[in-house]
């Protein structure tokens, strides 16, 4: 089977789709079942990654460089030029007229759900083809059934249709769960990493944070996230104004070395999100020995369980107190990395891997 993987998510700076495929794409590499298969990745300009059974073919359209006009136009036509069997388009959309049976993965439907999150022309057009893409896919993946019930709801697809995947944990800091649970030798890092969208409530971070700041004089705060907020969201002038600009560091993107060495001094680990397909980097964190405090909702508690201190709004006295729980106090630390280690293997790449490929072989077009 030739697989045809749109693949302009892991140009440039990679983020939640782009270590998505990441993710599946190194465990195709080790998994057996992948090793008869071809995996043609897809793009418009040069990617860096190089792999036993996948090769980069890059096409730039005759409209426009990496967006809708080539997703339609250009890919379709790559596609039928490789000889592919199946498409496999990971970001949310696909080519409506594709010339082979296409398989869609669609992480969350936020655009949809909460429509003021989005510019009005960007969101009409992740609204639009996000359904035609769903309506023409073979199958659709998703990563949680929170985003499930959602994909099928909003966009009126049959739950027979939608295939649950979950991803998988990265261990970007390989130690015991409980080490450091029970004592302040790490640095008294609070970490958030993730684009910055409005509905992840970073002022609400800021605010709590300061409000720890004025009484413990050793914590930090790194923001790790380019701004995607609408209506636009002035961080820096926010960090200016908090009361402590000199312990809050902003930074749009680092590389994935930087992240492991963050992961690994963090001591607390922030992400208020009211609405996510599963949110990839609290797990991450957790993975690396970090107790977690997440916003109550749904898929948090589908995703991490118990292995979290949950906050019921994102007001900024909650998240003082949340931080000092998982900053200081000791039972609470022991308590979530213990559930987290119960937690842990139930996510795996190599499962995800083997259930993505079960379902591009399915739909594949035969010979």
């Amino acid at each position: 089977m030739r697989v045809a993987i749109d693949a302009r998510e892991l140009r440039g700076e990679p983020t939640g789709v782009g270590r998505y495929l990441a993710g599946l794409l190194d465990a195709w590499e080790t998994l057996p079942a992948a090793q008869s298969h071809e995996f043609v990745l897809c793009a418009p300009g040069p990617i860096e990654r190089a792999g036993r059974g996948v090769r980069t073919v890059v096409r730039q359209g005759a409209i426009g460089k990496a967006g809708t006009a080539w997703e339609q136009l250009t890919l379709p036509a790559l596609v039928r030029e490789i000889g592919a069997n199946v498409l496999f388009a990971p970001a949310y959309t696909g080519p409506v007229f594709c010339p082979v049976p296409l398989v869609v993965a669609i992480h969350d439907v936020s655009f949809a759900a909460r429509p003021e999150w989005f510019a009005p022309r960007e969101g009409l057009r992740r609204r639009i083809l996000a359904w035609l893409t769903a309506r023409r896919a073979a199958r659709v993946l998703t990563i949680s059934e929170f985003s499930k019930r959602e994909i099928a709801g909003r966009l009126h697809i049959d739950e027979s249709r939608i295939e649950v995947a979950y991803p998988g944990a990265s261990y970007p800091v390989r130690h015991s769960n409980v080490r450091h649970a029970g004592s302040t030798e790490k640095d008294q890092l609070v970490l958030f990493v993730g684009s910055l969208f409005t509905r992840r409530h970073v002022p609400a971070l800021i605010d709590g944070f300061s409000k720890l700041a004025r009484q413990r004089p050793g914590v930090t705060l790194e923001i790790v996230g380019d701004n995607r907020t609408t209506p636009r969201v002035d961080f820096q002038a926010l960090v200016s104004a908090s009361g402590a600009a000199d312990r809050i560091t902003l930074r749009s993107y680092v590389a994935e070395e930087t992240l492991q060495t963050l992961y690994g001094r963090a001591r607390a680990f922030v992400f208020l999100s009211e609405y996510e397909g599963f949110g990839l980097t609290p797990l991450e964190a957790l993975a690396a020995g970090v107790p977690i405090v997440v916003l109550d909702t749904p898929v948090a508690r589908e995703v991490y369980q118990d292995a979290a201190v949950y906050v019921p709004r994102p007001d900024a006295s909650l998240v003082h107190a949340a931080l000092e729980r998982v900053l200081f106090e000791d039972a609470e630390r022991v308590r979530i990395l213990e559930a987290s280690a119960r937690l842990l293997p139930r996510y795996s790449w190599r499962a995800c891997a083997e259930q993505v490929l079960t379902v591009l072989s399915a739909t594949a077009k035969r010979e």
